[in-house]
């Protein structure tokens, strides 16, 4: 489904060239949950971004579904990004007024779904993510756990092929984290999707079909730690 080869992106300093993705080459198909984890500033989010076709590569190919973005119109991008891809944010991007539901329902909207439907749509999907009793709550009266689990919601609701998670567990406790990971892998299988989750936290990572570390902008084979290894 997704396939990566020989991805580059360079940021151009004042002093120095920065080479945030270099050589990047992997492949996630329908099913899976690919794990990649680094510290902030290490290039994980660039890789999200250029997968979501909101960043151009400097080099190398991003393919979905054996389609080369870069050839991809205007209009492709647009229905790409709305039908296609579920884009997990660091930051919420919620409508501050506007109820869980609400904002649970906001790209099925955009995408033309009829408020109703919309709504029941998202409603399951809040009550997966542990907030069915908090849908009439807005941000201002939610943690930012629960925000972010809102923001997780309204990305399953509209049921991407690719799900792509940019640190989905920063503002949980470890066991919310735990429980959304597994739900993100469970959702890959069920509905044949791929999930690419980039994250520091290496108890999601252990979530995962397959993970990496993403070190000086190369991505490392990173091997299941036995079980009981500290570390």
């Amino acid at each position: 489904m997704l396939e990566l080869e020989e991805v580059v992106k360079r940021y151009h300093g004042a002093s120095e060239q920065v080479c945030a993705v270099d050589g990047v080459t992997l492949r996630i198909d329908p099913g899976e949950m690919v794990a990649v984890h680094g510290p902030s500033g290490s290039g994980k989010t660039s890789l999200l971004l250029m997968i979501a076709a909101l960043l151009q590569p400097d080099a190398g190919t991003i393919r979905y579904d054996r389609r080369d973005l870069a050839s991809f119109s205007e209009q492709q991008v647009s229905e790409y990004q709305l039908s296609d891809i579920g884009f997990i944010y660091q930051r919420f991007r919620l409508m501050p007024r506007a109820s869980a539901l609400e904002n649970a329902a906001r790209k099925l909207l955009v995408g033309g779904v009829r408020m109703r439907e919309a709504q029941e749509r998202a409603r399951p999907w809040l009550e997966r993510v542990g907030l069915g009793e908090r849908i009439e709550h807005t941000p201002s009266e939610m943690s930012g756990g629960e925000s972010q689990r809102v923001a997780i919601a309204r990305v399953l609701a509209c049921e991407p092929r690719l799900i792509l998670a940019d640190e989905p567990t920063g503002n949980l406790d470890s066991a919310r984290a735990r429980e959304i990971v597994e739900l993100l892998h469970s959702i890959a299988r069920e509905r044949s999707a791929a999930v690419l989750l980039v994250t520091h936290d290496l108890a999601a990572v252990e979530v995962a079909d397959r993970s990496y570390a993403l070190h000086d902008g190369k991505l490392i084979d990173a091997p299941r730690r036995p079980p009981g290894m500290d570390g």
